[in-house]
């Protein structure tokens, strides 16, 4: 069967709504479920954000897998990168060739638009063995991966106080 890959774009709300419902069904065995769908403004602004790359693999009218890339403009040559942020395959349809056609389609827009360099978290072996047999090295030192998690003024009123201050 073949596979349609799409870029989700304006007007594609209910397939974003779709993929963070069936989460689970994308992720690996047991380590996810059901996401919250974004807020609609925040879908519609998601959707129009030109560096935004979210590609669907489509097969009857299915949604088999799909791939999410951030375009990141940088301050110095080459000027612009990826983050390949997130891929994912339902679990009936693996290995079967579809997170290979997303990579694929994903190079060709890299080609067609002077992007030269992709790059990825991968949290698993499993994750780390795909992108390795799809064409990704890991570089020496390894970098450390760190987040923090800043609470928005709404949910903080001292922290709402001490804004305001300046």
């Amino acid at each position: 069967m073949s596979v349609a890959i799409k870029r989700l774009g304006p007007g594609d709300e209910a397939t974003l709504e779709l993929l963070a419902e069936d989460d689970a069904d994308f992720d690996l065995d047991g380590r996810s479920s059901a996401l919250p769908p974004l807020k609609p403004g925040m879908a519609q602004r998601y959707l129009a954000n030109p560096s935004v790359l979210h590609w669907v693999a489509v097969q009857a009218g299915v949604v088999t897998g799909f791939l999410y890339c951030a375009h990141v403009l940088l301050r110095s040559h080459p000027g612009h990168e990826l983050l390949l942020y997130e891929i994912g395959v339902r679990q009936a349809h693996r290995r079967k060739g579809i997170g290979r056609a997303l990579l694929d389609h994903m190079a060709r827009w890299m080609q067609q638009n002077e992007v030269s360099e992709v790059w990825v978290c991968a949290e698993s072996s499993v994750a780390v063995d795909f992108y390795r047999g799809c064409g990704f090295a890991s570089e020496e030192p390894q970098p450390v991966y760190l987040t923090r998690t800043i609470e928005p003024p709404s949910k903080n009123p001292a922290l709402t106080t001490l804004l305001s201050r300046g």
